[in-house]
């Protein structure tokens, strides 16, 4: 076979049987032909979720009734809503509610992050994966689940809501399937962004801050359906216009619009949508990249960073010297670092301030209500030890002497007042300004002093008295067996400083009652500030002994999580 016997646009040597540019007996390579890989994304979805549902009967059965509670919860929504349509507020109605809706999509991966193995696409990271097919493949699995057949639910009902005419039920044909889409990307880009977070302590101490956030939350929403119930509907019609143009709710907002015959407007907001959805996609792929291929910073030692930390001595400048300093610095640091303390802390400086204001701003609320922030604050006392848990061994040791015992706790005690102090004053003034009764002012900070001492008066006596540990893993704040302990030190500490508070609130009736008492309830201040002072003192060096004495089975008591 010469040149001349060769096809036009062949390569000499590719014949039969021999690939191109290969010689004769050679076998062609084939090209790597791509493959779509989001059936196999929502199939090891659905293996994961089933493999997790095998794991025990409880696991199995608390998923069922989830689901079955969700799903009956989706049913109700949709009726409600559809109940709807044909009233003047409905869009007022539809649309905040799928911008809730929203809010709740992008912040649930900060909170539970655990909830869905496939948030981490680390766990891909070997696989030969590219971004764009595994954005497709990760966008088309987080359909699956409860919450996508929720908030489809809710995004039905918001549409049969608002529509009416031909052309708003076409547009709602783009608009729901287009809001769905806005709110899983939603979750992914920010799950994505925040995977290194999540992944660290400080993501850990975001979840376990997890509770607070629904407490808040609760509290919010109860606020609101009170306003509502009061003023109506209408008050959302200003809101709702606002939401109408920020994604997804503009995908809501755009049927209304073609339901009133402003096409133009529609079609804008439905752009809107699309745009967010586009830009959700690019910033989730630009994310994804990044953590396929760049190492995991927070792995990697800092050496500036640990250089700083160890040079960092401005806490210690504010603090006294000695062991009152050194203890105070680390029950502060106890309340930045550890998760659990932190928690505690959180909620109850969030709750003592929720309380007073919230009943202050709806109009049933009282200026007494302020005492509840040193309440909740003083409960930090209670446990003192096992806050440390099974580090307590090297406090104990430092602890060889009624004296050392003392210095202890009255450190304790005031890193507790560093920030209990301020803050129950914080409290008590704004809620005075909320409610406007300023003479009463020195009365109820009086009466808040005198009870934040009775309280951690109590607090250290039941720390030695009634120690327990607290686990440090889950969300258990008692170990399994110490229940009925940290109830005893709780509730028994709690009715004790209330009877120690009962001269103050006498003093208080008095004033309210008397007819000269108005001229010196301004007295209530100096004296509970006092007397709180006197009873901590008391506490103190009431509980220092039984402390000294009583070590090892503090210890043991402590170290049982």
């Amino acid at each position: 076979m010469t040149a001349a016997d060769t096809p036009a646009g062949a390569a000499p040597g590719a014949g039969p049987g021999s690939g191109q540019g290969q010689g004769p007996g050679r076998v062609p390579v084939p090209r790597p032909v791509a493959q779509d890989v989001t059936p196999v994304v929502v199939r090891l979805k659905l293996s994961l979720l089933r493999n997790g549902l095998r794991q025990s009967g409880g696991r199995r059965a608390a998923y069922i009734g989830s689901a079955v509670a969700v799903l009956l919860f989706s049913a109700l929504q949709l009726l409600g809503l559809v109940a709807l349509r044909g009233n003047e507020h409905a869009e007022s109605v539809a649309v905040p509610l799928v911008a809730v809706l929203a809010v709740g999509w992008a912040v649930m991966p900060l909170f539970f992050p655990g909830g869905d193995e496939t948030l981490d696409p680390t766990r891909l990271v070997m696989l030969p994966l590219r971004p764009r097919p595994l954005v497709r493949a990760l966008l088309v699995a987080s359909l699956v689940g409860i919450g996508p057949v929720f908030t489809l639910c809710v995004l039905v009902g918001s549409v049969v809501a608002v529509a009416h005419g031909g052309t708003a039920y076409v547009l709602s044909v783009l608009a729901v399937p287009l809001a769905l889409l806005v709110c899983v990307a939603l979750a992914r880009a920010v799950a994505a962004a925040n995977l290194r977070l999540l992944s660290s302590r400080k993501g850990r101490d975001l979840a376990v801050l997890s509770g607070l956030v629904v407490a808040i939350g609760a509290q919010v929403v109860n606020f609101g359906a009170q306003r509502l119930g009061s003023g109506g509907l209408g008050q959302l019609d200003g809101p709702a216009e606002v939401l109408g143009w920020i994604p997804p709710a503009s995908a809501i907002g755009a049927v209304d619009s073609a339901s009133e015959g402003s096409y133009g407007t529609a079609v804008l907001q439905l752009a809107l949508s699309a745009a967010a959805l586009a830009g959700l996609l690019a910033l989730w792929s630009r994310h994804l990249t990044r953590l396929m291929t760049s190492p995991d910073g927070s792995t990697l030692p800092s050496a500036e960073g640990t250089a700083k930390e160890r040079n960092s001595t401005g806490l210690a400048r504010l603090l006294p010297g000695g062991r009152t300093g050194t203890v105070m610095e680390r029950s502060l640091r106890y309340v930045w670092r550890d998760p659990k303390t932190k928690a505690a802390w959180v909620t109850s400086l969030a709750i003592g301030l929720i309380v007073p204001v919230f009943n202050a701003v709806q109009g049933t609320g009282s200026i007494y209500f302020s005492c509840f922030a040193a309440g909740m604050l003083g409960v930090q006392m209670y446990n003192q030890f096992g806050q440390d848990t099974s580090a307590f061994w090297m406090v104990a040791l430092t602890i060889s002497s009624t004296r050392d015992a003392y210095v202890e706790l009255r450190a304790r005690a005031l890193a507790l007042l560093v920030i209990t102090l301020p803050y129950a004053t914080l409290v008590t003034v704004v809620t005075t300004a909320l409610i406007g009764d300023w003479p009463k002012l020195p009365e109820v900070l009086g009466m808040s002093f005198a009870l934040l001492g009775a309280m951690l008066a109590t607090g250290a006596w039941t720390s030695a008295r009634f120690p327990y540990s607290i686990p440090q893993e889950g969300y258990k704040n008692v170990a399994p067996g110490q229940s009925g302990l940290a109830a005893a030190a709780v509730v028994g500490g709690m009715v004790s400083a209330a009877l120690l508070c009962a001269p103050v609130i006498a003093l208080a009736i008095w004033a309210n009652v008397s007819a000269s008492g108005d001229e010196w309830s301004w007295v209530l201040l100096p004296v509970g500030a006092v007397y709180g002072g006197v009873i901590t003192v008391a506490g103190l060096r009431l509980a220092a002994p039984r402390t000294a004495r009583q070590l090892p089975e503090i210890l043991t008591a402590v170290s049982k999580g």
